[in-house]
């Protein structure tokens, strides 16, 4: 200030004050440290700032392309059900009723259980069940139909709908190609460890409408969500052999709280 310039530096330092003066070059020395940690905090931070956008902006991604992939399942099932419940009430099938009940419990299930990104084994495993009973009533008597599933623990978490693609595709190559025959085997078990076992196998006659059996759009989707959900926790073996359509998926679950 200029009081302590003028008054008390003149009568306290009369004699050495302004002798001495380090330098511009000497001084930044002496502060450059702090300079620098603090720059250096700056430049951590907003990249930290940044980095976290990022990822917030992936999961945003991921998040909205399952919800995607998981809605083109319900749409093409809806349709492919009422078509067939519209064909039996033509024909004022007994086992209308049977249909109508079966599609309410399977469309419960996709509309208010399967809005979570994991649901409950058992409760999926449920769907399965009924998804197949609903599809069975489309052979009658042309064909077989065995569900099977082995040690089932319902504390553990699968996410919804994964399976439910390759038993579509079964029914629908089967019956699309088969007017008798038709041989379709669902077995689920769950080991120790918690790795589920998925195979599935039924027959189809090597027609035009099967020509492209292994790279159907669900197929595709099914494999999308498997990478997003399940990167290196799952393996999947498809094969083709005499008339028989086989896959066997292994999927590593993770208990959850349910």
């Amino acid at each position: 200030m200029a009081f302590e310039e003028l008054v008390l530096e003149q009568i306290y330092y009369p004699d050495t004050r302004a002798k001495f003066f380090p330098g511009v070059v000497y001084s930044l020395l002496d502060v450059m440290p702090v300079i620098l940690i603090l720059v250096g905090f700056k430049f951590a931070w907003d990249a930290s700032i940044k980095q976290l956008e990022v990822e917030e902006l992936r999961t945003s991604v991921k998040e909205s392309e399952l919800l995607f992939l998981k809605s083109q399942i319900n749409p093409h099932f809806l349709f492919n059900n009422l078509n067939n419940l519209y064909s039996y009430a033509i024909e004022q099938s007994p086992k209308t009723p049977s249909i109508i009940l079966e599609l309410s419990s399977v469309l419960r299930y996709m509309l208010y259980d399967c809005r979570a990104k994991f649901v409950g084994l058992g409760k999926e495993i449920e769907h399965l069940k009924n998804f197949t009973q609903l599809n069975e009533l489309q052979i009658e008597e042309r064909g077989k139909v065995s569900f099977q599933t082995k040690h089932i623990k319902d504390n553990y978490e699968i996410a919804p709908l994964i399976l439910s693609v390759f038993i579509e595709n079964a029914f629908k190559h089967s019956t699309a190609s088969q007017a008798d025959g038709i041989f379709i085997d669902v077995n689920i078990s769950l080991d120790d460890k918690g790795c589920l076992n998925f195979e599935c196998r039924n027959s189809f006659l090597e027609t035009t409408n099967t020509d492209k059996l292994s790279h159907g759009i669900g197929l595709q989707n099914v494999k999308k969500r498997l990478q997003l959900l399940y990167p290196n926790a799952h393996k999947m073996y498809i094969q083709e052999n005499q008339n028989i359509y086989y896959v066997h998926l292994k999927l590593m679950l993770t208990q959850g709280s349910i």
